[in-house]
């Protein structure tokens, strides 16, 4: 029975919380266009709007981006305890490399690394 409770709770909590957002987004949010009214770019005013679609060409080249970037976040920590955990910790770090090397591959395949 408190189990339940304490699920209520989080819910009410939590519909509280997004409540009170909303009406504090309401209440300080621009209501104008912000193209005409936010400075971006050093001062200059926008020439597209914030939430404009990217060109299919930048999708390879952000999976090339985070396939090296995620590579990185878990090798140092990996570096600091592959000598204690012995060659199980040399195995798992050669199969993740070899999941990230398929995203590199497939992007390479979709023109990542062509940049005319």
């Amino acid at each position: 029975m408190i189990a339940v409770h304490g699920i209520v709770a989080m819910a009410l909590v939590a519909t509280i919380a997004v409540a009170f957002l909303y009406v504090l987004h309401r209440a300080v949010g621009v209501l104008a266009d912000p193209l005409a009214v936010l400075p971006a770019q050093s001062g200059w005013l926008p020439q597209e709007h914030a939430l404009s679609r990217f060109h299919a060409r930048w999708y390879p080249a952000t999976i090339v981006f985070l396939a090296f970037d995620v590579e990185m976040l878990f090798m140092y920590p990996w570096a600091v305890v592959v000598a204690e955990k012995g060659i199980s910790a040399v195995v798992e770090m050669f199969l993740f490399l070899g999941a990230l090397l398929i995203a590199v591959v497939w992007a390479w395949r979709e023109g990542a690394f062509r940049w005319v």
